[in-house]
């Protein structure tokens, strides 16, 4: 017998299949997805590696044929279903295997079990007191105690045994020796979900009842599908999911739960755990290696039915999988940023069509890519268009920041805002304040008339550079700051800085009887940082809570009838051409935190650029009309969902031969084109073109259809391969980039 192996070294050229001979004594032990050790190179030094698969013919002379050595018996086994899948990544986003797999791996691993003792009477109630006087009568002291506790309590925890009773272990191995007792052992694991289970009967609205049951319908039929559900803030997508998979798993199936980011774990799984108790679990980086272990161990053997966590979720070892849901789904952190950067969403869909399962995507303000494919009737569409409590939509008033500068108020917190704020904390009611600093990149824009320099060619803000130069990250065009305003004439022109420190400074002053709370990155590094702010909030320990946008995503503070966003623009004129999207979004989900109660919600937008439709359709909720006028500029640039892109990130400590590179690269993409459509751009600099003194571009691709990259990225690997001159610099390729390099 012989099996295929991936070597664990990262290296293009070492990327492929290599075949290893299995000595007898491992026979019927291999299985495909082990971690083994083999023989590898001329040294025939150890190297851990892989099996992708066995087989019972060799591909290659035998005579050059190593033996495999051992199985690993410290890694962890990779599902066959998450080979075949990590397989689909390396071919969908490029790298190596080897990359795919150690991203599929959940678990890099064994860890040392948690075992629990105890110490069990084997005899009955007569015999014991007899023994127990036998004992005495011989003094013997510690059997005595021993006995004369377990007369009392049948079983005892080994530690109890131990430090209160003082009783050692020798002397519970003689008392075992007679048949006295017995010392039993049984694997505890590790759980990182505490909370109570409560049986509470939800009454869906008929929009809820209406997305189930077409979800339902499908599924009994044996149909398999991806739905997206577009549900306003508040429509309670939530107990649509819990209920879906409550069904899914009372016929023996399992879920996995993808949500954005850590901070949204604590709220998201105790409403789980009142459901399902401790049939579900929680994967994340803030757990410890021996929690993220057991985690991995009872899903494999069928302990839980529910794993909830951010992306690495999604390659939970569940035995029968039945249903993968991805929350918000329209957030950036679902795309990785290491190689293989894979999107989850994709990815969640081809895992779920090799295994049978079905995909829920959710969101208030859906990605374009998932409602462009749902209005190509690629997704299922299910639309909850009212709050599950019938609640009125926030009230929102859009300020004008240049007004505000004319009137002479130069605080950070508009008139409006202060008014509405003070008003709030006499009625002890809660605010959020939430500083928008998501896609900031230094852009320039005039606080007189709200002016901001951007692209002449792509449509995008320029970047301010410390060089005195503003740049596009997409072509490379450049022109130097300006110390006026082009438009107006002004002085009043340059970056936007303030952070949620400076905001809680300011409130703090203005309202000095106001307990606030910060929410940052500084405030959450500790293990349970996110869950203890939020609790706290959330038991009314704090009146305003600043934050950036972890506070807007998901959370549900009936309280909080007030939501202030600060700084609206920050993320309208990043460099980048889903700016308008990401700002729609953001907008529309940190007023959605307002009037989730039964008291009615208000919230106040501030922005130099009340015009822009990503701000108008905001603060109207009205998400329709915020997608044509989107969709068609999309469709105008060719960017994507209307097209698709690939980005080459090329990166070398020397910098000519990084500049030869890439002119190599673009030259061999442009005898390419001569058979596809596609567009060409740069190479240029990247945000930052140099980073520990490695030089970096890149080079962006444009086709309508996306097999088209792929196979683009394919010639281009197998020509990096083949060229010496590449072996110097690293490359990486990424699909349709959720970030401007």
């Amino acid at each position: 017998m012989y099996a295929d192996i991936i070597v664990d070294i990262t290296h293009e050229k070492l990327d492929r299949v290599f075949q290893y001979r299995i000595p007898s004594r491992l026979e019927g032990e291999l299985s495909v997805g082990m971690e083994v050790i083999v023989p590898f190179g001329r040294g025939n030094r150890e190297t851990k590696g892989y099996v992708t698969g066995l087989s019972d013919k060799c591909n290659y002379d035998e005579t050059k044929v190593k033996e495999l050595l051992d199985i690993s018996r410290s890694g962890m086994a990779i599902e066959g279903k998450l080979v075949a899948l990590a397989a689909w990544m390396k071919e969908q986003y490029g790298g190596t295997m080897i990359q795919s797999l150690k991203t599929v791996l959940p678990i890099k691993q064994k860890e040392n079990a948690k075992v629990k003792k105890r110490v069990r009477l084997l005899l009955d109630e007569e015999e014991g007191k007899k023994k127990l006087d036998f004992y005495l009568e011989k003094n013997q002291k510690a059997r005595a105690r021993l006995l004369a506790a377990l007369l009392d309590e049948p079983i005892l925890d080994y530690e109890l045994v131990s430090r209160k009773l003082n009783i050692t272990l020798t002397v519970i191995r003689a008392m075992e020796e007679q048949g006295i007792v017995a010392l039993e052992s049984e694997q505890v694991y590790r759980n990182p979900v505490k909370g109570e289970r409560i049986e509470n009967g939800i009454t869906f609205t008929e929009e809820q009842r209406h997305a189930i049951q077409r979800f339902w319908e499908d599924y009994e039929q044996g149909k398999r599908g991806t739905y997206l559900i577009y549900g306003v803030t508040g429509s309670g997508k939530t107990e649509v999911y819990i209920e879906m998979i409550r069904r899914v798993a009372a016929q023996g199936k399992q879920a996995i739960v993808l949500i954005p980011e850590i901070a949204l774990t604590y709220q998201t799984v105790m409403r789980f755990y009142r459901n399902f108790g401790d049939r579900v679990s929680i994967m994340n980086s803030r757990l410890s290696a021996g929690e993220r272990y057991d985690q991995m161990m009872r899903a494999k053997e069928g302990k839980i039915d529910v794993m909830i966590g951010p992306r690495s979720a999604l390659f939970t070892p569940f035995p029968n999988l039945g249903l993968i849901v991805m929350d918000e789904e329209h957030e950036t952190t679902y795309k990785s940023e290491q190689v293989p950067r894979y999107h989850a969403r994709e990815t969640a869909i081809a895992r779920a069509e090799m295994e049978h399962a079905s995909v829920i995507l959710g969101s208030a303000t859906p990605s374009l890519e998932a409602m462009y494919r749902a209005k190509k009737g690629e997704y299922h569409l299910l639309e909850m268009r009212n709050r599950s409590g019938m609640q009125d939509m926030a009230e929102v008033y859009t300020v004008d920041l240049r007004e505000e500068l004319k009137n002479g108020n130069r605080s950070i917190l508009s008139i409006k805002l202060q008014e509405l704020m003070a008003d709030r904390l006499e009625k002890k009611e809660q605010i959020m304040l939430f500083l928008n600093r998501r896609g900031y990149a230094g852009f320039i824009s005039c606080r007189e008339c709200g002016h901001v320099i951007k692209c002449p060619h792509c449509d995008v803000s320029l970047s301010s550079h410390r060089n005195g130069k503003m740049v596009c990250h997409y072509c490379g065009f450049e022109e130097p700051k300006p110390s006026v305003c082009p438009e107006c004439g002004s002085r009043h022109i340059g970056e936007f800085r303030a952070g949620t420190q400076q905001i809680e400074e300011i409130v703090k002053t203005l309202f000095p009887q106001a307990r606030v709370l910060r929410m940052d990155m500084d405030t959450t590094r500790q293990k349970d940082g996110h869950e203890k702010i939020l609790s706290a909030f959330a038991n009314e320990e704090a009146d305003i809570l600043v934050g950036t946008q972890m506070i807007v995503k998901g959370h549900d503070f009936p309280n909080v009838t007030l939501v202030g966003v600060l700084a609206a623009d920050m993320s309208l004129y990043s460099d980048d051409y889903r700016a308008g999207e990401r700002t729609f979004q953001l907008l529309t989900q940190a007023v959605g935190r307002a009037g989730r109660g039964t008291k009615k919600g208000e919230a106040v937008i501030q922005t130099y650029s009340p015009e822009h439709y990503g701000i108008v359709t905001a603060a109207e909720q009205d998400y329709e009309a915020f997608y044509e006028e989107e969709i068609r500029y999309r469709e105008l640039m060719g960017y994507p969902p209307a097209e698709n892109l690939l980005a080459v990130l090329v990166s070398c400590e020397d910098e000519p031969l990084l500049e030869k590179g890439c002119r190599y690269l673009k030259e061999y993409a442009l005898r390419f084109r001569k058979d596809a459509q596609m567009d060409i751009i740069g190479p240029a600099s990247p945000g930052i073109g140099k980073i520990n003194d490695v030089y970096r571009k890149v080079l962006y691709l444009k086709a309508e259809r996306y097999d088209t990259l792929i196979r683009m990225k394919n010639y281009m690997e197998q020509y990096i391969e083949v060229n010496p001159g590449f072996q110097k610099m690293r490359i990486q390729f990424d699909f349709n980039p959720m970030n401007v390099f």
